[in-house]
């Protein structure tokens, strides 16, 4: 029953959600392609500034969350290379488990699902998580998906395009300089009602993702993916959490924050890159199916 009440209350409404834009891209067959776009250059990046700028958080504690999270992208990206050399993989191969497993939905899942277990603390930290996970997705990540066609300075170009980096750096110089951008109304409403508006469109925007979808793969290989994300993701963020001096529910939340399922945006740099983007597809796919189940089941043992 207890588990049950957990579902009910933290990831059946992010479910309903999700089923609303897989049912309406089932009826309609709408564009992913724009909807990805309205996401990545404009609610995202929107949700970065404002709740940076607004944040209570100081510059020491969004520091260990960023680490954290790092340390997270980082371990994932050595054990799936481990992986990939071990089972012998291909170059693309390898680096479409890497990106399945490093970079994880702490927006349009994570987001929704910390204000619904977590209603105080959860957002206020998942914000940083969200920040870490733009700026590698958009950085690390580019380049993994880039390398097999680019080198050198031309990794960077990409880069340099994605609007959410240069939220961050926005948000970051008006925290520095104290600037009031909160005064300047023409411009702060609008980007607080964008901040507002992401959960709905991006959890629509993940069920026409996962409607549009090719779920059949290798199953073994899909396994990896799915066992790194969603399990071993979870206890490195155990072994990790004292060495951040997290506690309480701070480490709860840091926790629960390791164990969504693959992010939606790398299935579309895949794509984007030529990196087997098949097979990202069906990790965000099957990761996000299956956390339902992960998911509720670590809730309710850390509570």
């Amino acid at each position: 029953m207890f588990l049950w009440s957990v579902f009910t209350h933290v990831l059946l409404p992010i479910l309903v959600m999700v089923s609303f834009g897989w049912l309406i891209d089932r009826r309609s067959r709408l564009d992913l392609s724009s909807l990805v776009k309205l996401n990545i250059y404009l609610f995202v990046p929107a949700f970065i500034f404002v709740n940076v700028v607004d944040s209570n958080l100081s510059g020491a504690a969004a520091a260990r969350i960023m680490g954290f999270t790092a340390c997270i992208i980082a371990s994932m990206f050595v054990l799936s290379a481990l992986v990939g050399r071990g089972l012998r993989y291909e170059p693309g191969h390898t680096r479409a488990l890497q990106l399945a497993t490093m970079f994880y939905n702490s927006g349009n899942y994570g987001i929704p699902l910390m204000a619904l277990a977590y209603p105080i603390t959860g957002p206020l930290l998942q914000v940083f998580i969200v920040l870490t996970q733009n700026i590698c997705t958009f950085t690390v990540g580019l380049a993994l998906a880039a390398s097999t066609h680019r080198s050198g300075w031309r990794l960077a170009l990409p880069m340099l395009r994605q609007v959410s980096l240069w939220a961050v750096l926005s948000a970051f110089t008006v925290r520095f300089f104290h600037l009031p951008v909160q005064q300047v109304r023409w411009l702060w409403v609008p980007l607080h009602y964008l901040s507002e508006a992401l959960v709905a469109f991006a959890l629509i925007t993940l069920g026409v993702q996962l409607s549009q979808t090719q779920a059949r793969q290798n199953l073994a290989r899909l396994g990896w993916a799915l066992g790194l994300r969603l399990l071993v993701g979870p206890l490195i963020a155990v072994a990790l959490v004292p060495v951040f001096g997290f506690t309480g529910q701070d480490a709860t939340i840091m926790i629960v924050s390791s164990s969504f399922p693959t992010a939606v945006n790398t299935a579309l740099i895949a794509h984007e890159f030529q990196a087997d983007s098949q097979f990202a597809a069906a990790v965000v796919f099957y990761s996000t199916l299956f956390s339902m189940f992960t998911v509720t089941v670590l809730i309710a043992i850390l509570r």
